[in-house]
């Protein structure tokens, strides 16, 4: 039992950086299933979805930042570097072992249907001996808009758990007036939606010395949910298996449907330095934090 217990805390913890949260969700099924063809969203954000900072300057209508907020900044300083790899590994301190490995890749920026898009890339693999009981071998990429603050034009999953595999193709449509694409399907989101790898990239450009707070609706290949960040701690030692580092401590929760999920929130720790590299992701949840530690970057 103890041994699933951590499994479903991995499965937490890559669902903030590789947009797991389809495993997060469903690890009680007996299988996957496919991720629906079109998915359809209200043109106006409902009260629970209320993104403030978050929202780009220019965004599309229908999302605009509250009143009494700190308004937008300028597109962030960050740029993400092409070719940049960052390797983590996932544990549990009670296992005392390495439950998964993890990639983050930063590919080129080229042309994307009509506009200039990142490509961002995750790999997630158990190890041993917890392949014997939840083996995972998934890939997820993401073409994000550098020009409207890494919102998402597609997100793409290849998920393998158990031998049994999906592939989900999802282009981003915040406009009914948008065609599906031949080649992918459809996924109506709201404007100024994120997917789990373009908000970490995100989260990366933020000022945190000017905006303590961002707020987000990010489509994790299935489901609409509210992403809250705010500065814990600007200054915080953190030592991981690359080094030591000084970072700054940001606090996510997760909303869904205006409610936060409770059983588990993250915390992630960004270097505070130029590449402001993501060097450690904790869970917190009711029975134990897990930690995703960087051990790699190139």
């Amino acid at each position: 039992m103890g041994k699933k217990i951590a499994l479903v805390l991995l499965v937490a913890i890559l669902s903030l950086l590789a947009g797991a949260w389809f495993f997060y969700h469903n690890l009680h099924r007996a299988r996957l299933r496919p991720a629906p063809v079109t998915q359809r969203y209200p043109e106006t954000l409902p009260n629970s979805i209320s993104p403030r900072v978050a929202v780009p300057p220019g965004a599309p209508s229908g999302v605009s930042p509250n009143s009494g907020k700190e308004p937008a900044g300028t597109v962030p300083a960050f740029t993400p570097r092409s070719g940049e790899s960052l390797e983590f590994a996932a544990n549990v301190p009670k296992l005392n072992s390495t439950i998964a490995n993890l990639k983050l890749l930063v590919g080129e920026k080229n042309a994307f249907g009509g506009k200039n898009a990142w490509h961002f890339q995750a790999f997630a693999h158990t190890e041993n001996p917890y392949r014997m009981i939840f083996e995972l071998d998934d890939q997820f990429d993401s073409y994000s808009d550098p020009a409207s603050n890494m919102t998402s034009l597609q997100y793409e999953m290849h998920l393998s758990e158990r031998g049994q595999k999906v592939d989900s193709v999802q282009r981003m449509l915040p406009s009914p007036r948008d065609p599906a694409p031949p080649d992918a399907a459809a996924a109506r989101v709201l404007p100024g939606t994120h997917d789990p790898l373009g908000m970490l990239q995100y989260l990366r450009g933020v000022d945190w010395s000017k905006t303590p707070e961002v707020h987000s609706p990010v489509y994790d290949g299935r489901k609409l949910y509210d992403v809250r960040a705010a500065l814990a701690a600007r200054s915080v030692p953190v030592s991981v298996p690359a080094g030591n580092f000084n970072a700054s401590k940001i606090e996510i929760h997760v909303l869904d449907n205006g409610v936060e999920m409770k059983d588990a929130h993250f915390l992630l720790y960004l270097a505070n330095d130029a590449a402001r590299t993501p060097v450690l992701v904790e869970a917190v949840l009711p029975i134990a934090t897990a930690r995703v530690e960087l051990t790699k970057a190139n």
